[in-house]
């Protein structure tokens, strides 16, 4: 999920890049809203999928998250790593050392970017919290036309966002809370369910906070 965590206090009209920069600067992840020691769910979807070791697999809006520790632990060797804040991957890279060198990092805009546009097509497209704060149409739109893009046919698409009742606002943000349906519908007919569920994560601080899990295929 994406690492920074949970408030209601107020979104005001800010830098989204100088937000997450400063999110990831000079902190200690393991005391943030967000950090989970290892990313379970996500990595018993990733083993339903049946994707080899040598698949490709993006993670957007990555933040500080110990998911790609436990990705290269695995052995899946073809990892490209994506965040707006150059900070929070620079944090990653710290904290892997010498086996950041066989990752890609690609420091960009989901919703409007440029060296994302470059890289090949992929096997897997995780994301973890990063869709729901794309509260603006046109956001979301870019959002699935960079996704169809990339997604290989057969590729898998692993969505984890607020549910229902989630949380309205994260890190001062506005966010769009979401359904299974609601994530079908937006990704269209070529792509089939093939299993979601919900998720209460505990905080560090004790407070739950309500997702939806959601793994799709490409089909056509």
């Amino acid at each position: 999920m994406k690492e920074e965590s949970c408030s209601n206090s107020k979104n005001t009209s800010i830098n989204l890049t100088e937000h997450w920069r400063a999110a990831y600067t000079d902190v200690d992840i393991t005391k943030s809203g967000w950090y989970e020691k290892e990313s379970r769910p996500v990595l018993e979807l990733i083993a339903k999928t049946g994707i080899t070791k040598n698949a490709s697999i993006i993670t957007l809006g990555a933040g500080a998250t110990t998911l790609i520790d436990s990705l290269t632990a695995l052995n899946y060797n073809n990892l490209i790593v994506n965040d707006i804040s150059s900070s929070a991957l620079e944090n990653i890279k710290t904290r892997l050392g010498e086996k950041a060198k066989n990752i890609q990092f690609i420091t960009d805009d989901i919703v409007n970017p440029k060296e994302l546009h470059k890289i090949g097509q992929v096997d897997c497209w995780i994301d973890r919290a990063v869709l729901h704060f794309f509260t603006a149409e046109g956001d979301q739109q870019a959002y699935f036309k960079l996704l169809n893009e990339k997604v290989n046919k057969g590729g898998f698409v692993l969505l984890a966002e607020f549910n229902l009742q989630g949380a309205k606002k994260c890190s001062g943000l506005a966010v769009k809370r979401y359904d299974t349906n609601m994530l079908q519908e937006a990704l269209g007919s070529v792509y089939q369910l093939k299993e979601s569920f919900d998720y209460k994560y505990t905080m560090p601080s004790g407070d739950d906070r309500m997702y939806i899990y959601t793994l799709f295929q490409r089909v056509n």
